[in-house]
């Protein structure tokens, strides 16, 4: 049993107990700071002319005990959720009211790099899964009495605790009261991990794009929260989100404000185009071999048609078969440890492909179709962002596959149709590509000087948008 009562007898006629949850708290601290002081009360107690409990229990509560955070409850629902967290209750006979003492703490992981974020030049800190010691990463950052934080417990049995942050005085009223009531909604047995508040207060489900911005970085929210936006940490999980976000966000790596902006700007024209190349490739390679022959030179014509000699496919088989097995390889390679999942993902990659252009299974030229892909796609900042482009990606071949370019085309009007009615907590997901202002172009595709950046973006309407 992990249910722990501690009964102490101060006196004949004072009767104590301490329960906790063994294994949530730090016994030495409990040991030290509340059961060693009280059985010296013992000592004491000759010299107390204290006769009503409660007035005992007053001194024991500022007096005798040396935790920092102690507090009276009275309710038993109340008590039974501070014990379950880690604290310890101090009950003491004759009262009507118990203290709960502030003594949890468990066993956590050491601050470590973000795994999904990794940059070459930057903080190499990441988040852990205790929610205080994410808070005091992002008090680090932000040395600013502004910054305001929320709790809130989520799930009518698992009572996970969430940190809403946001910076008063920057944060548009509107965006809080908005974020605040999508959390107050939330009805659940559990929360296990932040994507579980991600799914639950996104604006549109059935959107294969992401709504509310993840991320392992600290540095990453203290810059969103400075910026007038909102952001969420989760007891238990590593990763905070970040509301609202826009694809243009989504595009953005910290990395880009850590460089002088000429490479920068650079950095992220390679990025945009490495995320073209891994939503059309697949279905402009489809659309030109099977429709529009006219539009590949000779030459090459001639040598795509050499090299498909044999193949029993037509090209969309042929894709996705590559595609696939890329995903397969993928996916492989994220579950297995490490170093195998590495040796996995190129090995694999590597004979699967030799293999397939052997047994004229797909032709060489989609061989490189799909590698070119699958290198453009890690490209992306964002991993849920990559995920949307993925699934895209297969859509737009079949449609290249029916008819050609005009499919192609027509799937990038539904695409941008459906960007421009997205929005993230009423913020326009396509802003600040449109509507087309060249102060929202500052730090868009290109990045300028940061002596040129002296506004927050405007996208979320923040009250003070002077940087200073």
């Amino acid at each position: 049993m992990d249910f722990m009562i501690r009964t102490l007898t101060i006196q004949p006629a004072w009767k104590a107990a301490v329960v906790y949850i063994d294994g949530l708290l730090e016994k030495n601290v409990l040991n030290d700071q509340v059961i060693k002081p009280l059985l010296n009360l013992q000592s004491t107690m000759p010299q107390l002319a204290y006769r009503d409990p409660e007035q005992l229990m007053q001194f024991i509560s500022d007096s005798i005990v040396s935790i920092s955070e102690v507090q009276a409850v009275r309710q038993v629902n109340e008590c039974t959720s501070q014990v379950l967290q880690g604290n310890a209750a101090l009950f003491l006979e004759g009262v009507a009211y118990v203290i709960i003492l502030g003594t949890a703490d468990w066993e956590s992981r050491a601050i470590e790099e973000p795994f999904s974020e990794a940059v070459v030049r930057g903080p190499r800190e990441g988040f852990v899964e205790k929610l205080k010691l994410n808070i005091s990463l992002i008090r680090r950052r932000i040395k600013d009495p502004h910054l305001t934080i929320h709790n809130y417990k989520i799930g009518r049995r698992s009572k996970t605790d969430v940190a809403l942050l946001y910076v008063e005085g920057i944060t548009n009223p509107d965006l809080i009261k908005e974020v605040k009531d999508r959390i107050e909604q939330i009805d659940i047995d559990e929360i296990p991990e932040s994507g579980f508040i991600e799914q639950l207060i996104e604006d549109n489900s059935l959107s294969p794009f992401p709504q509310v911005q993840n991320t392992e970085r600290p540095d990453r929210v203290a810059s969103a929260l400075l910026e007038g936006r909102i952001a969420l940490i989760i007891d238990g999980t590593p990763i905070a989100l970040i509301v609202p976000v826009t694809l243009a966000v989504l595009m953005t790596s910290s990395e880009d404000y850590y460089e002088r902006w000429l490479p920068s700007s650079l950095i992220r024209l390679i990025r945009y185009g490495a995320a073209l190349i891994s939503l059309f490739l697949p279905a402009l390679y489809i659309a030109l071999i099977s429709y529009n022959h006219g539009l590949i030179p000779t030459k090459l014509v001639l040598s795509i048609a050499a090299g498909r000699e044999g193949v029993p496919f037509p090209s969309l088989i042929e894709a996705l078969i590559m595609e696939i097995t890329l995903e397969i390889l993928r996916e492989a390679g994220l579950r297995l440890p490490k170093p195998i999942g590495q040796a996995v993902g190129i090995v694999g990659g590597l004979v699967i492909g030799e293999a397939a252009v052997q047994a004229a299974i797909v032709s060489p030229v989609m061989v490189i179709v799909v590698a070119l892909t699958a290198i453009s796609s890690f490209a992306f900042p964002q991993y849920a962002a990559g995920l949307a482009i993925r699934m895209l990606r297969f859509a737009l071949m079949i449609a290249a596959s029916v008819l050609g370019l005009y499919g192609i085309i027509l799937m990038v009007l539904l695409i941008s149709a459906h960007l421009m009615k997205l929005k993230s907590f009423g913020v326009e997901y396509m802003k600040p590509f449109v509507p087309i202002r060249s102060s929202n172009w500052k730090d868009l595709i290109l990045r300028l000087p940061l002596q040129k950046m002296k506004q927050r973006p405007e996208m979320v309407k923040p009250i003070d948008r002077r940087r200073r």
